[in-house]
């Protein structure tokens, strides 16, 4: 195994958040309590819901299918408690609306379904059957964008990939659950990037992590000390660096074009989480129904990180985790870049929920926003080298289709142009509201 500390090669633009993450990194990930009543949502992932295959009154175990996909972008969901189905329809859920979840009630027992199969030699299945276990699992990505893993590891014939890349950046304030999930299961991380390499038929394997994560980077290289094809690639530290355009261009010195995805450039880039999640499947036959979830933020009394199960409400893990401070202000599911701001705490923790942030009154400072000055420092921060202050101007007339024409649609909503923003314009939530008035047109 090579490790490489060259932390210098990266992209244009992006900004240095204060990382805040000495809250929680030094603080091994402890397992919640099981949830009561586990409130697990049908829309886990991107693309199609999947479809409740249970009814009220029936007895689940943990590991039980309860949501079939309805279409190839989609991910099956599984119990992550064993128990009574009390509920089916539309409840919190941490996009800000209320969608279809189906309500567990534990009956404490925590039992696993019957019939999940073990797999010691799971190197002797083919790609196709490694491939089939990972959909069938309902793993998605877990970086927080939850696109279903299986479709990225589909490619057409014509797009081969030659490159698998781990992103263990986790360039996000606050965040460290991918941290503490590289410092207690590196084996399973690196045996989740053959399983990955194998299904794609690649030789050539990366580690992606922020060079502030020392003790990760020496964790993960001797987790993969005699896989000459894997690489750990210590990057810079700046923010977005764990998006993947982004690590692609640190790691693999290559650009993925406008308008483009990374397979067109023969990468697929993957989660350290998601890697896990398809080591425990593949060997355990276990689905995804938990997850490393950081609980942080000077608004909470006692941060911590957390393996919580899928449907766990967010009150309870900030209960666990000493609960709201007296001056308490803002509940945010993921980081202050990236996030979404809650406005209920009954909302469940789902395959993407990376943390839950609570910042006290005195970090959150709403400034109304002005007009644009033309300084032009969106632009310089804005990792893929859009025009923000222009998209912010159409966008804020309502000019849309003019903000798409000049490439709207490939700005990713990092936040970087915002938190730069002398005038504090709203460029994220603009960008937002217009691809969904995009979305509206085109349906």
């Amino acid at each position: 195994m090579e490790a490489t500390m060259n932390a210098h090669d990266t992209f244009s633009g992006g900004v240095h958040p204060a990382g805040n993450k000495q809250l929680s990194a030094h603080k091994p990930a402890v397992a919640a309590a099981i949830p009561a009543r586990a409130v697990i949502p049908l829309s886990q992932h991107i693309g199609a819901p999947t479809k409740a295959v249970v009814v009220i009154g029936q007895e689940v175990k943990k590991g039980e299918k309860i949501g079939e996909t309805t279409g190839f972008v989609s991910a099956p969901v599984h119990a992550s408690i064993s128990g009574k189905v009390v509920a089916l329809g539309n409840f919190p859920h941490s996009l800000g609306m209320d969608l279809p979840a189906v309500v567990i009630e534990s009956d404490g027992k925590d039992e696993w379904v019957a019939g999940l199969k073990e797999n010691a030699d799971y190197a002797l299945l083919s790609p196709e059957e490694l491939k089939k276990i990972v959909l069938e699992a309902g793993i998605v990505g877990m970086g927080g964008a939850t696109f279903p893993t299986h479709v990225k590891l589909g490619p057409p014939k014509e797009k081969p990939i030659d490159v698998v890349i781990l992103n263990g950046a986790e360039c996000e304030p606050y965040l460290t659950s991918d941290h503490r999930l590289m410092l207690e299961r590196p084996q399973q991380i690196v045996d989740g990037l053959k399983i990955l390499m194998r299904i794609l038929g690649v030789k050539k394997g990366y580690i992606g992590i922020e060079a502030n994560k020392p003790d990760a980077v020496e964790t993960m290289t001797k987790a993969a000390a005699g896989s000459p094809e894997i690489k750990v690639w210590p990057v810079k530290v700046k923010y977005p660096q764990g998006a993947e355009k982004m690590l692609i261009k640190a790691i693999a010195h290559r650009t993925v074009p406008a308008g483009a995805l990374p397979m067109d450039v023969g990468v697929v880039v993957q989660n350290v989480g998601t890697a896990e999640a398809i080591y425990t499947a593949v060997r355990y036959g276990r689905p995804l129904v938990e997850r490393y979830v950081t609980v942080t933020g000077r608004g909470v009394k006692e941060p911590k990180n957390f393996l919580a199960r899928i449907g766990t409400p967010f009150l309870q893990l900030i209960e666990e985790a000493g609960g709201l401070t007296e001056d308490a202000a803002k509940v945010i599911a993921g980081g202050p870049m990236m996030g979404m701001s809650q406005h209920d705490l009954t909302v469940p923790v789902i395959k993407g929920t990376s943390g839950i942030l609570v910042l006290p009154k005195n970090e959150v400072v709403v400034k109304p926003y002005g007009p644009c000055i033309r300084c032009g420092r969106c632009i310089d921060a804005c990792p893929m080298m859009l025009q923000p202050s222009l998209l912010g101007i159409y966008i804020e007339k309502g000019h849309y289709q003019d903000a798409k024409e000049f490439n709207l649609m490939d700005c990713f909503e990092c936040g970087s142009c915002t938190y730069v923003c002398p005038a504090n314009r709203p460029m994220v939530q603009w960008v937002k509201k217009a691809k969904k008035e995009l979305a509206k047109k085109k349906n």
